[in-house]
This record gives C-alpha cells, sequence and structure tokens, in this order.
C-alpha cells in the first residue's frame, strides 16, 4: 500500500511538471503575438548620393557635405531635430534604391552605344572580307558554270562530228556500192556487147577467135627458131589472144603480135584502141569495163602490143574501139 501511493506521489509531480512547462510555452507564445518587429527594417544614416551623369556634368565633382543638411538656427534650440531627421530618413531610405537601378540601365546602355561605335569603326575590314568571301564564291560557281557549258558543248560538237562522221562513211559506202554496182552493169554490157559483136561481126576477123601470131615475113613457124616444131603449147610462159571490137568493125586486121608473158598470170585486160585513116594505132589505154584483172604488168604488155597493130586503111581520121586480151598460162 505504501509501495502504490509513493508511485502515485511522483506521477502527481510528473504530471505537475509537464503541465506547467506545457502551460508556459503557451503563455510565451500568446506574448509573442505582441511583439514587433519593423519591416523593413531601419536603415543606415542617409549618405550623400550624386545623382545625373558624370560625364556631362560640370563644376566640382561632389557637392560640398554641409550643404546637404540644413544648419541649425540658434535662436531654436528646440528639440525637434530628431522629429526632422526621422522625415529624412524615411526620404533618404526611398531614394536610396534609386540611384543603383539608374545607373545600372544608363551605364549599359552607354557601353553598349560604345560596343556599337566600336564595332561601326570595324565593320569595313569585315564587310571587305565577307565582300570578298562572296566575290569569290561567286566567281567559283560562275567558272564552275562555264566549265560545265564548255564540256556539254564540246560533247555535243563530238556527237555532231561522229553522226557526221557515221554519216559520211555510210555515204560513201552507199556511194562505192553504188559505183561497183554501175562498173558491175556496165562491164556485163560491154561483155554481151561485145559477145553480140563478135558473134555479128567474127567472121570478118578469121572466125573471131583472133589468136593469130602475126606474120614475120620469114617463113617458117613462128617462135623460138631452136624450138620443136611439133609442140603443141607454149610451156611455162603466159600467152594473150587479142580480139578486135567496138567501133572498129569496118577496119579490117593486116597484123597482130604474138602476146608473151613470163610471169604466169590469167586474166582478161580490155585495151581502147584509136587507129588513124592510115590503119595505125595512135593510142592505146586500159579501161576497166570489161577487164577482171588491174594487173600492172599485163597491162603494160597489152597496150604495148595493141600500138604494134595494124588495121586497114579508111576514110576516118580517127576511129576508136577495144582489143581485149585473154592471158592463159599454157
Amino acid at each position: 500500500m505504501d509501495t502504490l501511493n509513493q508511485k502515485e506521489e511522483r506521477n502527481k509531480k510528473a504530471g505537475a511538471a509537464f503541465s506547467f512547462t506545457v502551460h508556459t510555452i503557451l503563455i510565451i507564445l500568446a506574448f509573442m503575438s505582441f511583439l514587433t518587429y519593423p519591416d523593413p527594417p531601419p536603415g543606415q544614416e542617409g549618405i550623400v548620393v550624386n545623382l545625373g551623369m558624370p560625364d556631362v556634368g560640370q563644376g566640382d565633382e561632389n557637392a560640398p557635405i554641409a550643404s546637404a543638411e540644413p544648419e541649425p538656427s540658434e535662436s531654436e534650440p528646440t528639440p525637434a531635430q530628431p522629429e526632422e531627421t526621422q522625415p529624412e530618413e524615411v526620404v533618404e531610405e526611398v531614394v536610396e534604391p534609386d540611384p543603383e537601378p539608374v545607373k545600372e540601365k544608363v551605364t549599359p546602355k552607354k557601353e553598349e552605344a560604345a560596343k556599337k561605335k566600336i564595332i561601326k569603326t570595324e565593320d569595313p575590314n569585315a564587310v571587305r572580307l565577307r565582300k570578298e568571301k562572296e566575290a569569290k564564291k561567286k566567281a567559283e560557281a560562275a567558272a564552275a558554270k562555264r566549265k560545265a557549258e564548255a564540256a556539254a558543248k564540246a560533247k555535243a560538237a563530238a556527237a555532231k562530228k561522229k553522226a557526221e562522221a557515221e554519216a559520211k562513211k555510210r555515204a560513201e559506202a552507199e556511194a562505192k556500192r553504188k559505183a561497183e554496182a554501175a562498173a558491175k552493169a556496165k562491164a556485163e554490157a560491154d561483155a554481151k556487147k561485145y559477145n553480140d559483136a563478135k558473134n555479128k561481126y567474127g567472121s570478118l576477123f578469121g572466125g573471131g577467135n583472133g589468136k593469130s601470131r602475126g606474120k614475120t615475113g620469114t617463113s617458117g613457124n613462128q617462135g623460138d627458131k631452136n624450138g620443136d616444131p611439133n609442140a603443141d603449147r607454149l610451156t611455162g610462159i603466159s600467152t594473150g589472144s587479142g580480139k578486135v571490137g567496138g567501133g572498129l568493125g569496118s577496119r579490117g586486121v593486116l597484123g597482130s603480135p604474138k602476146v608473151t608473158d613470163n610471169s604466169q598470170k590469167t586474166g582478161r585486160v580490155v585495151i581502147k584502141v584509136c587507129v588513124n585513116s592510115a590503119g595505125k594505132v595512135i593510142s592505146a589505154k586500159f579501161t576497166q569495163a570489161g577487164s577482171t584483172t588491174t594487173d600492172a604488168r599485163l597491162r603494160s604488155i597489152a597496150q604495148k602490143n595493141a600500138l604494134k597493130w595494124k588495121f586497114s586503111k579508111g576514110t576516118i581520121d580517127k576511129q576508136c574501139g577495144t582489143i581485149t586480151y585473154d592471158f592463159k598460162v599454157k
């Protein structure tokens, strides 16, 4: 029982202490609402501020400090000065924050204006460099454009030249083909004409075979005196037989020299000859019409042989025809 009483006593003391502490805190909090704190806090004593533009103003830089505050008169030594200082402090508090933003706003503008002026004085070089770069770019672009145009023109000219060359080549090939066709047609016509003349006038010239070996004016077999008179052919040599055609049908053949060539070449050579009124051959020229070879040696032999032919006399001063030589190996 005593233990219980002691415990209750301790609890009562603890409760009283806790209650006292809580009430004390509440009383302090209640009194704190009556405490005041100036907001904003009182500032420092007033200072002289020089407003305006120092760079433009004239006179002394700073006005005398004595002139900033009115001097108290001796006739009125009343304690009213503290009342006047309070409004001055209030005015100063209102004025103090103004100078700083004014300076901050004015000074950057001046600095920016000065910087702009400096940049403007430096602009000519920058402008010159920029213009030079732009001019260089334009010149390079113009040069590239001219180069591309020149390449295009050269390509077009090359294509045109190639087309012209191909057209010329085709035209030449066509002309050559036509010339060959015309020459072939003419040769066929001349051959047909010759064959017709041979069939018609062959009997006038010894049956038209034209194989007369000529007359040497001496007796015996014509040819090598040491040759075999019984030989039926000339071995290892090329012989030619001349056949008269063209406009010499009215002329008789009085002499046709033998044609012999050791080259063993074959082919037909047509020689155009002209005969005077005495029957002498005055010109002999090779003609492609009817010829099957263009060998220079056979042509030369045929021309020389044709100049030695003899025809009968006629009334025409110049009468032309052809002599055809067929060279064969025997």
